[in-house]
């Protein structure tokens, strides 16, 4: 008889790079990935700074990378 665990394993799609440039190889994602997020535009907007384009500088910018 067959090990029941054996059908509840999963695989990772393929990766391209190395390390913390690691990410999943778009060519090889499908659907059934789960690669759909209809609602990021919608996150985005809520999520981004507010920044006036033509009054933006670096210094009015947040950013937590910024150490004046």
């Amino acid at each position: 008889m067959a090990d029941p665990l054996d059908k509840a394993t999963s695989k990772a799609p393929a990766t391209l790079g190395e390390g913390c440039l690691s990410r999943y190889d778009p060519d090889e994602l499908s659907p059934e990935d789960g690669t759909e997020f209809p609602g990021a535009a919608k996150l985005w907007e809520q999520l981004k700074p507010d920044v006036d384009d033509e009054t933006a500088s670096p210094e009015k910018i947040p950013s937590a990378t910024h150490n004046p």
